[in-house]
This record gives C-alpha cells, structure tokens and sequence, in this order.
C-alpha cells in the first residue's frame, strides 16, 4: 500500500465535472498509477515539468510554425536543456542500470513536451555515446566527452537513399590510404548518398557514419563505423568534399533537421574508425581485435537496442495520452439519451464506444507496464555484461532473446500508439480535429516510430526467426523464460477450448487468456515450419521460402508473442505484495480487457487451427469483453488520471483536468489570432458581380 508522501508526489486533480465519474471508482487513482511506474522515475518526471514549465522556450505553440522555424526552436530547446542541467552530476557516477534508468525518464519526460527536442537528443547524445562505447576504443573518447558534454552536435549516418533496412548493401566507401594514413570517404552516386540523417540537415559537425571498408589491396571488409567531420563547429559551414542539405518538410517532427550527406574523396585520419572489433595498422593490413566477447556483446546489445527501447517508453507515453483525451471528453461529451425529450448522457455510456476506447485505455496501462519490465531485463544484462565476460554462451542467449523481444515488442507499442490516436480524434468527432485538440500532432509526430531504429515489418520478421530457431533446436535457448511455453508444445497443441471449458478454466481468468496464446503461437509455429519446410521440398529457396510464410503465419505470430509477453508481465506486476486488495479487481477488468480483445483478434486463426468449432468461442471472448468493457466504464476516468501528465503537457483543450469542456473550447475559438478581425484579403474576395455594383 502507498504511503501518503509517496502519493504526494503525484499532483492532485481539480474539482470539476470529471468527478461525476471520478467518485465512481473505487480505488485511489494515485494507487493505480504508482503500479504502472515506479515512484522515483515519477518524481522524476513531475520534477522536470515543474521546471520546464516556467521556460518560455517550452510553452505550448498554439498554431503552426514554419519547419525552418521548428528546426529553430528545437535547437535552442537542446542548448537550453544543456544549460539547465537537468540530470545531477552526481547521477553520472551511479551503476549503470540506476543512471541510465534516470536518463530514459528525463527523456520520456521531454518527449512528452517537445517529440522533436527528445529525439534531438537521443540521436545526438545518447545514440550516438552508446554507439561510440560498443564500437570505439580509447582514441575516441575527447569526441565522445564533447558529444556527451553539447559542446558539439552530432549524428549516426547508416541510412542511404536505395538502402535502409538493408544496411550491408550500403555503397560508401572508406578506402584505406597507406601513403597518407587516411581513410578516403566516397559516395559513388547519389543512391548512395546518407539521408534521413537527424540533426544533420543544418547543425551537426560530426557524424558516425557507416561505410564499407576497402584495404589498399581491394579487399572488402565490410560496414564500419568512421567518425567524419562534417562542418567547422565555430561557422557550421561544410568543410570541402561534403555536400550536406536539409531533405526538406516533412509530415511531422519538423525540428528535427534530417539531412543528406555525399563525398567527394573526402580524407578523415586513420584514428577516426572505430575500431573496437577491428583495426587498420599504418601500413594498410586489417587485424581482429575482438576480445572480451562477453562486454562487446553487451556493448552491442546496448548499442541496438537502446533506441528502440526508447521509442516504446515514448510510444506507451503517446499512447496513454491519446487514451486519457479520448475518455475524458468521452465522459463530458453528452449525446441523446433513453428518452428523446430527456436528459441526454455522456457517450462514455454507449456500448459502441466503449468497445471503440477501452481497449486501448487497457493497452496504455499494459504496455506501460511490460515496457518498464523489458528494460529491467535489458538493463540488468549489459550492466552484467560490463561487469564480468563470463558466462560468453548464456550471454549471447539472453542477448538473442532480448533482441527478439525488443523486435517484437517495439511494432506492437508502435502500431497500438498509430491506432490508439487514430480511434481517440474519431471518438472525438470534429472537436478532435482541432490542432487544439493535440490529437494531429500526436498522430503526426508519433508515425516516423512505426519506421525509424528499424521498419516494423522487417523488425517482426526477426523476432519470428529467433522463435523459428526454438522451435526446430532439441533444446529451447530461452534464458529470459519468453518462449519456454515451447518445451511443451505437443501438450498445447493437443488442448482446445473445448477441453479448456471441460478442464474449469473460465474465460474470465489469466489462466484462459495464457493457454490461448500459448496455443496460438504453438500453432503459428507449427504451420510457419512446416510451409517452409514444404517449399524446401518444391526446391524453393530458403530466402524465398521464409519471406512467403510472413502472411497469415510468422507476422502473426511475431505480433502474437509480443501481446503475450506484455500480458504476462503486467499479470506478474499486478501479483505482487504492494498491489493493495482495492486495486485487484480493476487491474484485472484492464488485464482482461486488453487479453481478450487481442486475442479478438487472432479470432481467425484459433478457428483455421480448430481450437474452437461453432459460435461458442468467438460468443465467449467478445461477449465478456463487451461485458468487462461495462464493468471499466465507472473506473475509466479514474485509470485515465493515473495515465495524465500535467495538463500543460498534454495540452489538448478536450482533456483538461477541470473538465470544463465547453468553456475550454470556447477560450480557444474565441481567442485564437484574428478570430474575429476581418481578414486583411477582405476585398479579393468580394464576389465580382457584386463589386460592379459599388
């Protein structure tokens, strides 16, 4: 049970007309929250939003700025982020997994505020560290001190223009020079040329860029990462060889400046690749410097997968903000009612509506939640992997793991976060297509999550290549306990939902939830290895024979393990001791709510598998999820509060805390520049007709 100081952390909510609804649940809402996130990283959070808020730089723009505009503010934003020392010094001498749980929270946190400051800095900074820590070596740890210090700015190049996800056909080249000791960067046309690049279209002075690398004997030694100057820090003008621009607007995120970048025989020092696996002696020769495989492994590890760890705390962020929009103004927003002279009452009442948002009110809470425990895992590993090199072979099964999660995991936050904000601005009818609303600019800034640090679709394939592994190894690699269901496979596959009903498992139950999913992935498995097996049969290549087994097969399944895991984790989180009696069962209603609506959505395939025959599965699922839905309608403003952040950051005139509905709104179209001016064209459009009369 939460003590007082530890909800005193938590700021309290206005009187209002949400607390019609509000005195419904019955729970404390402060309780509920403190389940989802741990109490430091709140503190955390609520202490940079005090402080950002009285910042002009980071007051809520209320109409459109240019996108040179957007560039503008955000880079200031960054410098006065640096000024404002956000993180304590004494942060950076903690364990590993304490500082770098510190910082995710600071960015969420700004993230919330500005996508386009967060992202600013995660390239910059954070990506660009971790990636000089896994990759470089002592030599480069001055540019590492100033990139982590803003003293410059600076940014990954791997993307070119024909290639993203295919990252080792990139054609940079970086040919090796033994007469001058330098590395000649070329771009041999402009398919080849770095693009997408953030912070590079207009500030960046060094990149870490990617490119194959040749030895003066012609030999091909694949990707590297090189350090390359790109612009005079003092004058950002671009040094000579380098062609650098700005790709231009964009649908979102616009101060973020994405950038390309072409070489012309461009010479960086032999020092300036990073040469932690591999090195180029003065003289021209390649050498293996692989050592210490456990702490490289991790390094990587960390290198990775710390981007996409990091859009899905911002996605579950993004996700729970469209959810709280959508049901605060679903229970102040009234339409028609039982009787047509009578009072008419809040949409939040109607079955169809709640079936259209509580779904994803539910996701925000899981996914807050299964995001939270896959960090722990990741962080606990490198921090481990920094620790000791032992343990080489169970280091690099937990890693796979992880990587599989994570690429599993990070579509499915992604994709809820799209269709959550998608639903939210429908549910709210053309009040949610205000800008004021918020709902646009989440849409907006949030898509590019659904493609950047790995396209969803190719990331999915990966994750169901690893559970393919398991599942055709004699033994299950699985460290992390994700895919163990597997060691059972011929007992799951031998159940139904017949034997399920005649076993006492209800549908109302985790246990029913658990065994449909295991079930489910089993069964995706199976038929994902026997396709491919088929096709191998026929001669088809293996490569073909796996990328036509993706529909309706291993997609399904990559999506299905992640929703698996995310149920899992939250059903682990809502078990333990601290969790009062009060908050079980609208925990439960969420758990519920969330499982049974995914596996709605499998529906398809428990029947094409004959894990249900006739009506009375699909009856079961979606009756109790209408029925559940019913049961969170008194507790979904409640569970909305605990998913908020201050109204300042949320910033949608529908959503405020107060809930003054109406009288927000008309603050906002009353108050809007020249609202009521006639507008300075008034006579060009004067209809023509009419001005011959004058």
């Amino acid at each position: 049970m939460p003590t007082k100081d530890e909800r005193q952390v938590i700021p309290d909510v206005p009187r209002g007309p949400l607390c019609a609804y509000r005195s419904k649940a019955k729970f404390n809402w402060k309780d509920f929250r403190l389940v989802l996130e741990d109490k430091e990283l709140i503190k955390i959070k609520y202490d940079i939003w005090r402080r950002l808020e009285s910042e002009p730089l980071f007051s809520p723009v209320t109409s459109t700025l240019s996108a040179d505009q957007q560039k503008e503010r955000a880079a200031r934003q960054v410098n006065r982020i640096a000024d404002l020392e956000l993180a304590p010094p004494e942060i950076y001498s903690k364990p590993y997994k304490y500082r770098v749980r510190y910082l995710m929270s600071i960015n969420e946190a700004l993230h919330a505020v500005c996508p386009s400051l967060s992202v600013k800095i995660a390239l910059g900074v954070g990506l660009f560290t971790n990636s000089l820590l896994a990759m470089g070596t002592e030599r480069h740890q001055d540019t590492y001190n100033k990139a982590w210090n803003r003293e410059i700015i600076t940014c990954l190049a791997i993307t070119e223009v024909s290639h993203g996800s295919n990252t080792k056909r990139c054609r940079t080249t970086a040919k090796y020079d033994p007469s001058t000791q330098e590395f000649i960067i070329h771009t041999p046309d402009f398919e080849a040329a770095k693009c997408w690049v953030g912070n590079l279209g207009k500030t960046a002075s060094v990149a870490l860029l990617f490119a194959i690398l040749y030895t003066a004997d012609g030999q091909n030694h694949g990707l590297q990462g090189f350090l390359v100057p790109i612009r005079d820090p003092k004058t950002l003008l671009p040094y000579p060889g380098v062609t650098v621009g700005d790709i231009g607007e964009k649908i979102g995120l616009n101060g973020i400046d994405n950038g390309f970048v072409m070489f012309n025989n461009y010479r960086i020092p032999r020092e300036n690749l990073l040469n932690r696996t591999g090195d180029v002696t003065p003289e021209g020769v390649y050498e293996s410097t692989f050592s210490e495989p456990g702490k490289i492994l991790g390094a990587v590890l960390e290198s990775f997968s710390a981007g996409r760890l990091g859009i899905m705390q911002e996605s579950s962020n993004t996700l729970s903000h469209a959810a709280v929009i959508a049901v605060r103004y679903a229970a102040l927003r009234k339409q028609f009612g039982p009787d047509r002279d009578g009072p008419e009452q809040s949409i939040i009442e109607y079955q169809l509506h709640q079936w259209r948002i509580f779904p994803y009110l539910a996701a925000a809470c899981v996914l807050k939640v299964s995001v939270f425990a896959m960090t722990e895992i990741y962080l606990e590993t490198v921090q481990k992997s920094q620790a000791e090199s032992n343990g080489f072979e169970l280091l690099t099964q937990i890693v796979s793991e992880i990587h599989a999660l994570v690429s599993s995991s990070k579509p499915l936050v992604t994709w809820t976060a799209r269709d959550a904000i998608q639903e939210s601005r429908e549910a709210c009818g053309g009040h949610g297509y205000l800008r004021a609303a918020n709902l646009g600019e989440l849409r907006n800034n949030h898509d590019p999550s659904c493609t950047y640090e790995g396209d969803n679709n190719v990331l999915g394939q990966q994750a169901s290549n690893w559970l393919i592994r398991q599942w055709k190894n004699t033994k299950v690699e699985s460290p992390v306990g994700t895919a163990s269901f597997i060691n059972r496979r011929e007992q799951i596959l031998n159940g139904n939902f017949e034997a399920l009903r005649r076993s006492g498992v209800h549908v109302e139950s985790p246990q029913f939830v658990s065994q449909c999913y295991e079930w489910l992935m089993c069964w995706l498995l199976q038929q994902s290895v026997a396709q491919m097996e088929e096709a191998n049969r026929a001669n088809v290549d293996s490569f073909t024979a796996r990328n036509n087994c993706q529909v309706y097969r291993a997609r399904d399944l990559s999506r299905a393990y992640a929703e698996y895991y995310a149920l899992e984790s939250f059903s682990t989180r809502c078990a333990r001791s601290d969790v009062s009696d009060d908050l079980r069962p609208v925990l439960f209603n969420v758990y519920l709510v969330y499982g049974l609506w995914c596996i709605d959505r499998h529906m398809t395939t428990f029947y094409a598998g004959s894990f249900a025959n006739g009506p009375a599965f699909s009856d079961a699922v979606r009756g109790t999820l209408l029925r559940v839905c019913g049961e969170l309608k008194d507790s979904a403003v409640a569970i909305a509060d605990a998913l908020a952040p201050p109204d300042w950051v949320l910033n949608s005139v529908l959503a405020k805390s107060d809930g003054r509905l109406y009288e927000n709104i008309q603050s906002v179209f009353m108050t809007n520049p020249g609202a009521m001016e006639r507008a300075a064209w008034w006579k060009d459009i004067i209809p023509t007709k009419q001005k011959s009369k004058l």
